[in-house]
C-alpha cells in the first residue's frame, strides 16, 4: 500500500506512546515482577535504531545488542552474524537521515528468560529519493531475544516487514527520543532488578549528577548506593509504565526531559500498591558511549502511593 504522511499525520506520529504492558492498575504480580526484565528488552530495542541514526556512534554500539549468530531479514536480504551486518550497515549512504517513529510496542516474556518483541514503527529518510523528497514506510518489526548475564538481554533473530511506502512532507528527527528512551528503561531495568546491584549504574551517571528524589537529594554515587539499599529497596517488586514522554535538545547539547510513570509495586507482605510520578532530567550525550548519561533528576508526585484495591 502506497500512502502520502501530511505533517498533520507526521504529528500523529511523534504524539505515539509506546505501549508495552497494561497500565499500573490492571498489572498482573508477575508483570509486575518482570518488569526490569521487559525494561531491559526496551532499553536494547531503542538502542537498535542508533546506528542508523547517528552513525558516527560507531558499529561496535550496534553490534554491542546482538547475539554473535544473529539473523537479521530485511527487504535488504538476510545478514547472519555479526560480520555480515556490520557489512551491510557499512553499505549504506552516510548522507542519508534516517528517523523512526515508535509505535505500538509488545514484549512477551517466555519461562526460559527468553522474549519476542513485536514494534510497529514509521520510517522517514532523506537522501534517498532523487527528488529530494522525503521517503516514509510503515514497518514491523519480529524480534527474538536472548537473556544474559546482566539485564540487557541480546537479539538472536530481527525480521523487519514493510507494510506500505510513501512520501512525507518533511523530515523529523527520531534520535533523540529513541536515545533517550532507551537510556530511561536501562535506568529502570537495572534499579527495578531484583539484586539491586549499584555498580552497572555507574554507565548512566554523568559527572556531577544530582538526583533530587522525594527521600533527599543524591550527589555521589555513595549516595546512591544507600538509596538503591534502603529506599530503593523497600519494595519485593516494582516496575514502571511510561505513561508520558518529551524531550528538547538544549544549544549546549544537552537534552532536557519529561517523563511520567505509572508505578506498580508489591511490598514485603504482598500488599500491591499504585503511584504516578513525573521525572525531569538533564542528559548528557556522547554518541559513541552505550547509553547517554543522567546529569540531573527532579521528581515531583502526582498522585502518591495507595493500595492498588482503592
Amino acid at each position: 500500500m502506497k500512502k502520502t504522511l501530511t505533517s498533520l499525520a507526521l504529528a500523529t506520529v511523534l504524539g505515539f506512546t509506546t505501549a508495552t504492558t497494561a497500565s499500573a492498575d490492571d498489572m498482573t504480580a508477575t508483570q509486575i515482577k518482570n518488569g526490569y526484565l521487559e525494561h531491559g528488552a526496551l532499553a536494547q530495542y531503542h538502542r537498535w535504531y542508533q546506528v542508523y541514526e547517528r552513525a558516527e556512534g560507531g558499529i561496535e554500539n550496534a553490534l554491542d545488542i546482538l547475539a554473535e549468530d544473529v539473523v537479521v531479514t530485511s527487504g535488504l536480504g538476510v545478514a547472519n552474524g555479526h560480520e555480515q551486518y556490520a557489512q551491510r550497515v557499512s553499505q549504506l549512504p552516510q548522507s542519508w537521515q534516517n528517523a523512526h517513529h515508535v509505535g505500538d510496542v509488545q514484549v512477551s516474556i517466555n519461562d526460559d528468560g527468553s522474549m519476542a518483541l513485536t514494534a510497529d514503527i514509521t520510517y522517514l529518510n532523506a537522501g534517498l529519493l532523487e527528488d529530494g523528497g522525503i521517503r516514509t514506510a510503515d514497518l514491523t518489526y519480529t524480534m527474538a531475544l536472548a537473556p544474559t548475564d546482566s539485564v540487557l538481554p541480546k537479539f538472536t533473530e530481527i525480521t523487519i516487514a514493510q507494510n506500505s511506502d510513501g512520501t512525507a512532507d518533511e523530515f523529523v528527527d527520531a534520535y533523540a527520543e529513541n536515545r533517550l528512551r532507551s537510556l530511561v528503561h536501562y535506568w529502570l531495568a537495572l534499579i527495578e532488578d531484583p539484586s539491586r546491584n549499584p555498580e552497572p549504574v555507574r554507565e548512566i551517571l554523568a559527572d556531577g549528577f544530582t538526583l533530587n528524589f522525594s527521600s533527599g537529594a543524591i550527589t555521589d554515587f555513595a549516595g546512591f548506593e544507600a538509596w538503591l539499599a534502603g529506599p530503593g529497596s523497600q519494595v519485593a517488586a516494582s516496575t514502571h509504565v511510561i505513561s508520558g514522554f518529551s524531550v528538547m535538545e538544549k544549544a549546549d547539547g544537552t537534552y532536557e526531559m519529561t517523563v511520567d510513570f505509572d508505578w506498580a509495586g508489591i511490598l514485603p507482605d504482598g500488599k500491591e500498591m499504585v503511584a504516578k510520578t513525573r521525572h525531569n532530567w538533564t542528559v548528557t550525550n556522547d554518541v559513541t558511549e552505550r547509553f547517554a548519561r543522567i546529569l540531573t533528576v527532579d521528581v515531583e508526585v502526582l498522585e502518591p502511593f495507595r493500595p492498588r484495591s482503592d
